[in-house]
């Protein structure tokens, strides 16, 4: 099939299904284009190994369900640790899902709050009875996390009477709503040193989502955007305002180091 037959084909297809169109606009690409043109970021955030963060870094994660849709068990160690390390009192999170994220943290903090839509919003949205009924299901009875069944978007996070020393967003990962969020974040932090983290920054640990980097970037004050880095073997970037030596990811450079994992089985 040659160019102008293709340009055809995808024009009566693009006719017959507009929604197609995202995927020309959503396209890597383009994102990383404009990131390169307006940030001259060529090779995703700088990337700080886990390992100077934390040089004796030993973490166990508990609950993980190994199902659609969670975070990396490396993602959740990541947050335990963080929040041990930089001893966090006040953890919010956008984005509950299974409530996985929330039971690993909420042993190490004071207060753990935990946004999400509400089930009404979910069921809006077309989506399954069961489906709903999995949120918050490894969080619910754990008695410092507090739950708010709200739009991240339009929530008046001032009501809340609280700033936070971390906070984890991990809500909808289109482009307007990273940058939306991370607005959010920045504002409702205790002060410089209180972290940021995103997931799925990365689709892998080692290839960026540049649509999310680029939410991320838009929606920093410009002072900020040089404290956020890519934390290896994660999916996640962080802000964090202590000083780390760090580097451009190298996609599929010799491994410096492993990880050693138990898995156990709990009945629920």
């Amino acid at each position: 099939m040659n160019k102008i037959n293709k340009l055809i084909t995808a024009i009566k297809l693009i006719l017959k299904k507009p929604h197609l169109l995202n995927l020309i606009v959503e396209n890597q690409d383009l994102y990383k284009e404009k990131i390169i043109k307006k940030y001259n970021l060529k090779c995703g955030f700088p990337q700080i190994k886990i390992e100077a963060i934390f040089p004796e870094f030993n973490e166990s994660v508990s609950p993980y369900a190994f199902l659609d849709g969670s975070s990396l068990p490396i993602d959740l160690a990541l947050l335990r640790a963080l929040a041990k390390k930089y001893k966090v009192e006040d953890y919010l999170e956008i984005g509950t899902w299974r409530g996985e994220s929330a039971a690993n943290v909420a042993p190490h903090v004071r207060n753990c709050v935990s946004l999400n839509l509400s089930d009404e919003e979910l069921i809006k949205m077309g989506q399954t009875q069961a489906y709903i009924d999995s949120h918050r299901f490894f969080s619910k009875k754990i008695s410092n996390v507090k739950h708010i069944a709200a739009h991240s978007h339009s929530f008046e996070f001032e009501s809340l009477g609280t700033r936070f020393d971390m906070v984890f967003v991990d809500g909808d990962h289109h482009y307007e709503s990273v940058k939306k969020d991370t607005q959010t974040a920045f504002n409702i932090i205790k002060k410089d040193d209180s972290i940021i983290v995103w997931h799925d920054y990365a689709a892998s640990p080692e290839t960026v989502r540049y649509d999310v980097m680029l939410g991320i970037l838009d929606g920093s004050p410009p002072e900020k955007r040089k404290r956020i880095f890519h934390i290896s073997n994660t999916l996640c970037a962080v802000y964090l305002t202590e000083d780390f030596s760090s580097s451009f990811l190298t996609p599929y450079a010799k491994p410096d180091k492993y990880f050693e994992m138990e898995i156990k089985i709990k009945s629920v």
